[in-house]
């Protein structure tokens, strides 16, 4: 089975898809048209672009293959945190301290700006503030503690540590043993944002159009490039790729930077709404900081929604519902007995290094060794979000808006972050991630 026939079975499983409604579709696209930007792919980053691009005056044609919102966008775990999914000490590594702070207070902007967005346009996206993290011992709790510290020390970061005599408190589980509270991050329902964005960004003027896989893209003589669907084309002078693992093949000397990782979801029956408020009392998001991590939180209609399997293989595990609520009763023994209604998941494009991957097609085909790369150089790129995509999408998209228009500096931040292809080319990357997480699964158990 290909990765879009699973993927499409995954997707119909959805607890987003069944509290969302699609009260607006957009047409395909038919026959010839022009813009200043062309973006392919309508998830959050595609999405955020247009409507960025847009507020500034230029004209945008957004060309989403399915639905908008149809792909980790609408389908993810809902929590907009702070950082990146890789350490942020890769980020000072690579970059330097001062750059490093400029990347750390960007991913801060980019949970405000959900928020200002939301505010803005008028979306109902069950937004909630409040983030926990949590170590499930002491080894991994002296590890949690030591990265609060550095970021208080270098970013000026401030969060509330949680001793092990107050975790139950915070969270009625008997699995934690201490942790951080985070006011500054949150959790929301990410279809209902994704469709929002959409209704927001054809508000301002961009030409949203569904069903339009792109076939091809194409420099066009005297600048600018013909991005071809099957029913249509669009002449822009910038074009955008946003479509991350569903890219098909339109620019192959991307796809070996990132890996299709597929990431899992429950959601239980509706809960009494004391014993939803007891579980978490804050209401925050959660994640454990394990390697291979659990991430879970109240809905807004009082339903656990639980997260923790992954496949690196592409392969769905075998009894997906069961699996996931039996370690969603491992922490919250009080739900024993209580249901799972909905069981999804999707595909997560992460880097080896779990750094975001930003960046113009140019550079990676002169890096290849490409003849006539510079003609690539007003293409951009947003990929590798490595399933901590939720609030930097948001961000990416303004980056590269700002970058179209005429103001780099921030985006070339990102685009400086250093990245190496999987090893062992199509055949042999995802078995030799598959052995590669099997150590990290075995440390998290240690």
């Amino acid at each position: 089975m290909t990765l879009l026939a699973i993927d499409q079975e995954l997707a119909r499983r959805s607890y987003y898809a069944a509290t969302a409604t699609r009260d607006r579709t957009y047409a395909r696209l038919e026959g010839d048209a022009r813009s200043d930007v062309a973006v392919v792919g309508g998830g959050l980053a595609g999405l955020s672009a247009a409507l960025e691009l847009v507020d500034r005056g230029l004209s945008v044609t957004l060309l989403e293959a399915r639905q908008v919102g149809w792909g980790a966008s609408g389908r993810n775990g809902g929590q907009a945190l702070a950082g990146l999914a890789c350490d942020q000490d890769l980020v000072r590594d690579q970059l330097g301290l001062e750059a490093s702070r400029q990347v750390w207070q960007m991913t801060l902007e980019a949970i405000r700006l959900i928020d200002e967005r939301r505010r803005r346009f008028g979306i109902d996206c069950d937004w909630q503030p409040g983030y926990l993290a949590l170590a499930v011992n002491a080894r991994k709790s002296a590890e949690l503690r030591r990265s609060l510290d550095a970021l208080r020390r270098d970013y000026g970061y401030e969060a509330r540590w949680i001793e092990p005599g107050e975790v139950r408190r915070w969270i009625d589980s008997p699995r934690y043993h201490s942790g951080l509270h985070d006011p500054h991050g949150a959790h929301l329902h990410p279809l209902k944002y994704a469709l929002g964005l959409a209704r927001a960004a054809a508000g301002l003027g961009a030409r949203l159009h569904e069903d339009s896989a792109v076939t091809a893209i194409e420099p066009v003589d005297g600048g600018g490039y013909r991005v071809r669907t099957a029913h249509g084309t669009v002449l822009a002078r910038h074009v955008l790729l946003a479509g991350n693992v569903y890219l098909q093949g339109i620019a192959r000397v991307l796809e070996p930077r990132i890996m299709p990782v597929g990431t899992y979801i429950v959601a239980s029956e509706r809960l009494d709404a004391g014993l939803a408020a007891s579980l978490i009392p804050n209401r925050a998001a959660v994640c454990d900081t394990n390697f291979v991590l659990d991430y879970f939180r109240t809905t807004a209609d009082d339903r656990m929604l639980y997260g923790g399997r992954v496949s690196y293989s592409t392969q769905t595990p075998s009894n997906l519902a069961e699996g996931l609520r039996r370690r969603m009763v491992g922490t919250f023994p009080q739900l024993e007995g209580r249901s799972v209604e909905y069981a999804w998941g999707g595909f997560v494009d992460i880097t080896m290094n779990r750094a975001p991957d930003f960046g113009r097609l140019s550079q990676r085909l002169a890096e290849d060794g490409e003849a006539g790369a510079e003609r690539w150089r007003d293409v951009y790129y947003l990929q590798g979000f490595s399933g901590h995509g939720l609030a930097l999408t948001g961000l990416a998209g303004k980056l590269v808006a700002e970058a179209i228009h005429g103001s780099t500096a921030r985006f070339d931040v990102f685009a400086r972050l250093r990245h190496r292809p999987f090893p062992g080319g199509t055949w042999l990357r995802m078995p030799a991630l598959v052995l590669g997480m099997a150590y990290y699964r075995l440390k998290d158990l240690l």
